[in-house]
């Protein structure tokens, strides 16, 4: 799959079906060596004036992803956060 295909793919998180945002949001930190996907580093979006505030980030392992489909990426992390 091409870069450009995952750009607008929202990120829902296993169990609670959260929506974290897109992965457009999202950075992503790439293994220099083989230009592997290592882990997206997502934004967390508390309340809606995170904006005056320090922004959080939660990283997340290729791995937890469990599926990519059309419109989204199902990822597990709810292990990762508590």
């Amino acid at each position: 799959m091409r870069f450009s295909k995952l750009g607008g793919k929202e990120i829902v998180s296993l169990p609670d079906c959260e929506r974290l945002g897109y992965l457009g949001d999202c950075d992503l930190v790439i293994d220099e060596e083989t230009g592997k996907i290592k882990s997206l580093i997502v934004p967390e979006n508390k309340g809606t004036l995170s904006f005056f505030i320090d922004r959080r980030y939660v990283e997340i392992p290729w791995e937890r992803i469990k599926k990519i489909g059309n419109d989204m990426i199902i990822i597990d992390f709810a292990d990762i956060l508590k």
